[in-house]
């Protein structure tokens, strides 16, 4: 089974070769390596083009700034695999972990997995408890609207097979994509998953972008999308 990783990145010239080095050792034999640079402008895509394109299958370039989820509706778009799995182009989560997210699609139990950061897992970082409390808030308000018992709606390790993301229409540019995924899948009613993960969350400081006004566009996701549509 091929496994598709959509890299979406911008401004990440520190962490990129590395996660790119992560990810190329992970444990999953027959893989698919995405990069799609969101018009960075910190010096990644001199990076992308000089030392990362020989290391991966594809590499595309947005020519005006756009959002996370911008950034993967095209990689989606162009990946291959059997399945497609979210990687973040900082370090916070472990490409060693693709296996455990993947087996439960292995097995014929789940069209989709959603690796959490808040149901086991390995070592944790602690960072942030307003981050803490902002995803558990989201996560609460979501599973309310779509009837799931999710315990990290937020999290980036979203991992489905392919001909299940074919069949929605992906519309949120920035962080408003984690819940529109979320509420469009658990619409397909397809089998979804959670597994613990590991995470090593970053400072604002080391380039976390994150802010307020992305859990506000998220509340919005979550009604708009669960209970607009």
């Amino acid at each position: 089974m091929k496994l598709s990783i959509v890299i979406p990145c911008y401004n990440e010239a520190k962490t990129i070769r590395t996660i790119v080095d992560r990810v190329r050792a992970a444990p999953v034999r027959d893989k698919e390596i995405i990069i799609v640079d969101d018009c960075s402008r910190d010096g990644t895509r001199d990076l992308l083009r000089t030392q990362i394109a020989p290391l991966v299958d594809r590499i595309i370039y947005h020519e005006v700034n756009q959002g996370k989820g911008a950034a993967l509706r095209t990689g989606f778009a162009a990946a291959t695999g059997d399945v497609v799995v979210v990687q973040d182009a900082d370090l916070e989560y472990d490409p060693n972990e693709y296996p455990k997210l993947l087996q439960p699609i292995l097995d014929g139990r789940a069209d989709c997995v959603f690796g959490s950061r808040f149901s086991g897992g390995g070592a944790h970082r602690v960072v942030y408890f307003w981050h803490m409390v902002g995803n558990k808030f989201l996560t609460l308000f979501s599973n309310m609207a779509t009837n799931l018992n999710l315990t990290d709606m937020e999290t980036c390790y979203k991992m489905c097979r392919r001909e299940v993301l074919q069949k929605i229409t992906l519309e949120e540019n920035r962080f408003g994509f984690e819940p529109e995924i979320t509420a469009k899948v658990a619409k397909l009613r397809v089998p979804i998953y959670e597994v613990g993960i590991t995470y090593s969350g970053r400072t604002y400081d080391e380039g976390k972008k994150i802010g307020w006004r992305d859990g506000f566009r998220a509340l919005y996701a979550i009604v708009k999308y669960n209970l607009l549509r």
